[in-house]
């Protein structure tokens, strides 16, 4: 060992030596040795994923079902997932409904006397902080937010008797209550309330927040609404209306029941675009359009619609960078049986006419995707956000629930448009929602 360490030493020494001399032979001041830049090692948060279940029937619109909950550290592959004897039923105090962002969840529970921020840890409900409200009250599920930055969350929805819009500001750290008010919305004349939720977004650039709400009539499947929905700007350090104008481009917003508890209908693009997933009612039925709020602008551009041919109603937009969008939307030509031997439109909840796509805004084309050089079976279920996009993998994972063969979650790759199977879902249960959250670093 002595003989190599001296071998090796040997040849540092004559390797220094001749670099030495090169430098000298150019240029006689002396040399400072380059080093190598260090390269910052970026550190990726360890994350899991928390899977949805119903039993019985698919979820949403305030279906009465039973809703399991259940972690799962990966979704691309190994043993089936299974319910029993496992995961926890989350509706008795909680909603399925909820905000999510890095390792917590934000809701207004069922209790729907404050704001709660918890985790979900060993299959189990884990409170972390809460602030009961202070002067604004909120129902659960009937809500929308969005973040103004990190640690600054907004709530917004119409009041209590639908005439007016209240909001509360959050600092998320503390779930201690900044600022609460009244925005200077009221019913128009010829109407009787307001969207219970719409949609909130906020565009950084300059500092703006969008409402997107309507005035209608009635409640429920039965209300009429007025012909196209209006787009507030609000200055967010002051909340003041800075315009409310009426859009002409669609009928109403995607989702707006649940203000983005549930789906995600809303993004920005890099250049702070903002796009909104939206609808027209048609005599073909709900046509679903992607608008577009262009930078510094605050109405929808005109014409622009990036959900090209249009089959049905744009259910879940999520933004994948680059000019591509992950979406989940409905195929109205889909038939089922109507129960008295003949067929109708297949547009319910558990209807498996739901489908998933990739949008290239930029191309202006739209892609279903296929497993195997095969599209991937339609789908049931109509509400929630089905798949969840990894950035730092750069995948998405999506659920779908087919006709024939038990739940499952595919694997979208964007780098190289590939989709693989995941996991198995057991028999019994239908899929309704991915989420995928940040651990606590070790």
């Amino acid at each position: 060992m002595k003989k190599i360490n001296f071998l090796w030493m040997m040849l540092v020494a004559l390797v220094m030596a001749t670099s030495f001399t090169a430098c000298k032979d150019d240029d006689d001041d002396p040399v400072t040795p380059e080093t190598e830049p260090e390269v910052p090692v970026e550190e990726v948060t360890p994350y899991h994923f928390d899977l949805t279940v119903t039993v019985g029937k698919q979820g949403g619109m305030g279906r009465d079902v039973t809703t399991i909950m259940q972690s799962v550290a990966a979704l691309d592959g190994g043993p089936m997932v299974d319910f029993r004897n496992k995961g926890a039923e989350i509706n008795a105090d909680y909603s399925m409904e909820a905000i999510v962002k890095g390792k917590y969840y934000y809701q207004v529970p069922v209790s729907a006397d404050r704001f709660t921020k918890f985790q979900f840890v060993n299959n189990h409900v884990q409170v972390v902080q809460e602030q009961k409200f202070v002067k604004n009250t909120y129902n659960t599920r009937q809500y929308t937010h969005s973040w103004i930055n990190d640690s600054t969350l907004v709530i917004m929805a119409a009041s209590g008797d639908k005439k007016s819009v209240i909001w509360t500001k959050l600092n998320a750290n503390t779930m201690a209550v900044v600022a609460e008010g009244t925005l200077n919305i009221g019913v128009e004349e010829g109407w009787e309330l307001l969207t219970t939720s719409g949609i909130l977004a906020y565009r950084q650039s300059d500092e703006t927040l969008f409402y997107f709400y309507f005035n209608k009539k009635g409640s429920g499947r039965t209300a009429s609404n007025e012909a196209h929905f209006h787009v507030v700007a609000i200055d967010a350090p002051s909340m003041s209306i800075t315009q409310n104008i009426v859009n002409s481009e669609a009928a109403e917003m995607a989702g707006s029941a649940y203000g983005e508890l549930l789906q995600n209908t809303v993004f920005f693009d890099e250049n702070d675009n903002l796009y909104l997933a939206a609808f027209n009612d048609t005599d073909a039925g709900e046509i679903g359009c992607l608008l577009r709020i262009s930078k510094g602008k605050f109405n929808f551009d005109a014409g622009y619609n990036g959900f090209p041919n249009p089959d049905g109603k744009l259910l879940t937009v999520q933004y994948l960078g680059n000019g591509k969008v992950f979406a989940y939307s409905r195929d109205d030509s889909v038939t089922e049986d109507d129960g008295k031997g003949g067929t109708k439109a297949a547009t319910g909840i558990d209807s498996y006419s739901h489908y998933y796509s990739v949008i290239d805004l930029n191309a202006k084309t739209r892609t279903r995707l296929a497993f195997n050089g095969q599209a991937i079976p339609f789908s049931s279920g109509r509400f929630s956000q089905r798949s969840a996009f990894v950035k730092n993998e750069n995948k998405v994972y999506f659920g779908v629930n087919t006709a024939t063969a038990n739940p499952c979650v595919y694997v979208y790759d964007v780098n190289s448009g590939n989709v693989t199977k995941g996991v198995e879902i057991a028999e019994g249960y239908y899929f309704e929602q991915i989420r995928v959250l940040e651990e606590d670093k070790k």
